[in-house]
């Protein structure tokens, strides 16, 4: 955690999430989320758990995004995840996500961190076509 410095990053912040890690995996509490991102997703869940921004995208969903981010914990590994994000309801592009854990101690992973790529501009295209 310590080696990530948000100033040599700020021209990619838009892109990142960042999500405390709730004790015994039980959630994670989005600190960071970017603005891309929320462009992205039609809304701003900085300060919400997982459960709580995904909950109208149903259990299926809730559940699928809770598993790899307990992955990622878990296990101490990055994981690459991609596709669409139809199951919000709405017509989303595809996006690629990578999630990495990250750790003050070392040891356990207390953050994980996100990096979205999409197209952004072609998916405002898109929903403003289909309104």
């Amino acid at each position: 955690r310590a080696d990530i410095d948000p100033i040599e990053m700020k021209a990619h912040l838009g892109w990142i999430v960042l999500a405390d890690v709730l004790p015994r995996l039980a959630d994670f509490r989005l600190r960071l989320v970017g603005t891309l991102v929320t462009q992205y997703f039609l809304s701003d869940s900085t300060g919400k758990t997982i459960r709580e921004s995904f909950a109208g995208a149903g259990p299926t969903a809730t559940k699928s995004v809770l598993a790899a981010f307990r992955t990622v914990a878990r296990e101490r590994v990055p994981l690459r995840t991609f596709g669409g994000a139809g199951w919000l309801g709405k017509e989303f592009l595809d996006f690629d996500l990578l999630l990495l854990p990250l750790s003050a101690d070392g040891v356990n992973v207390n953050i994980v961190m996100g990096a979205f790529t999409f197209d952004l501009k072609q998916s405002l295209a898109r929903r403003r076509r289909s309104a």
